[in-house]
């Protein structure tokens, strides 16, 4: 009840779920490219490229407005793709190692200039270094503003360009035999992807904004195969991971927003991993188990079926040691074997003579025969 009056009085509290549930959304939506196209580290080396032009606008402007420090994020991350791409395609350097050379010469330069400013003499430097955590605490309604814009304006691109980023997403060769400019349309895909990634900044921070583009759409990744279903479902757990993590926050004291919004999509993660059906690793378990079941079953009964056909008399009977030799002394593999065996006789494809020995039955045979071993051949 004190969460539930927290959530209806609280105008802080709704503002920053608000604006992370936003962010959730954008990065949810957007992030499902970058996975399908193999480029999730993509987002980790623009945020963190993204931190010398922070500083850069500082350092021109003297001033901590939000837009402008963003604005220079932007140009900044831009650069950085630029780079990336051009040195992965007019150079011998693949894709990942332009990714990392990337990252960590923007990152490192960002470090530089901004201890370089916290040696100023000047107070009006003081809170920078929380773009690279993140302050999701400090979000505004201003800010909310500009998320929603700009979130809006990414979000209608995509629609409007969804035909182009899908194809291009699975299938780059085929798109450009269809026609279709593949490099204007993955330039415009990861313009789009930098500047989600440059609106989340003051939320999560340069560090942690990979995470944000990155886990809801490995999450929705493990819940459907279509690319629909897909962008849905990772902007529904971006945005419940932007409103789940600043709740939790905000009832414990003296924890940071942001990377509790990451801590809360981990776990949605986790649990996706685990539990989603077909792709999660109990359910897959769970159905490699049954399978092996289904080979052990058909395998007793290919061998009763072998065993008979060396026989004139169909109902010759056979130890359960003849039937699976590689039993021996398995107390519980023996057990399973009998059980197995029971259940063929419920069946009616296998059955006992009067020495309790099991042999195959006619029914068992033509089993066999239509379902076993024509679907072998």
């Amino acid at each position: 009840m004190n969460l539930l009056e927290l959530i209806l009085t609280d105008y802080t509290l709704q503002v920053v779920s608000l604006g992370s549930a936003l962010l959730g959304i954008v990065s949810g939506v957007l992030g499902s490219f970058a996975v399908i196209r193999k480029e999730s580290l993509l987002g980790d080396a623009i945020s963190h490229a993204a931190l010398p032009g922070i500083t850069i606008a500082f350092l021109l402007t003297q001033t901590k407005n939000t837009e402008i420090l963003l604005l220079g994020a932007l140009i900044s991350g831009l650069i950085a793709t630029l780079l990336i791409f051009g040195i992965s395609n007019y150079t011998r350097i693949k894709f990942d190692s332009a990714l990392g050379l990337i990252l960590s010469v923007f990152f490192g330069a960002g470090l530089v200039m901004l201890t370089y400013i916290q040696r100023i003499p000047n107070a009006n430097q003081a809170g920078l270094d929380k773009f690279i955590f993140g302050q999701a605490s400090t979000l505004l309604l201003r800010d909310v503003k500009l998320i929603a814009l700009v979130g809006s304006v990414l979000l209608a691109l995509v629609v409007l360009f969804w035909k182009e980023f899908k194809i291009v997403s699975f299938d780059r060769e085929f798109a450009e035999s269809l026609g279709f400019n593949t490099d204007r349309i993955v330039l415009l895909l990861s313009f789009m992807i930098v500047t989600s990634i440059i609106i989340g900044l003051q939320t999560v921070g340069v560090i942690l904004m990979s995470a944000m583009i990155t886990s809801p759409a490995v999450a929705a990744r493990q819940w459907t195969d279509k690319l629909s279903v897909m962008v849905i479902l990772s902007a529904v757990f971006g945005a419940i991971s932007g409103i789940g993590g600043t709740l939790i926050s905000s009832v414990i004291p003296r924890l940071p927003t942001g990377p509790m919004i990451v801590v809360f999509i981990s776990a949605i993660v986790i649990i996706s991993l685990g539990f989603a059906p077909n792709r999660g690793l109990v359910f897959r378990y769970i159905r490699n188990k049954k399978n092996q079941r289904n080979v052990n079953r058909e395998k007793i009964l290919i061998n009763l079926y072998e065993l008979a056909m060396k026989h004139d008399k169909i109902g010759h009977g056979h130890h359960v040691l003849t039937i699976d030799p590689d039993i021996g002394f398995d107390k519980i593999g023996r057990k399973n074997l009998e059980k197995q065996l029971e259940n063929f006789k419920s069946k009616g494809l296998a059955d006992k003579d009067y020495e309790d020995k099991w042999y195959i039955t006619e029914k068992g045979i033509e089993y066999v025969k239509k379902y076993i071993l024509e679907g072998e051949m």
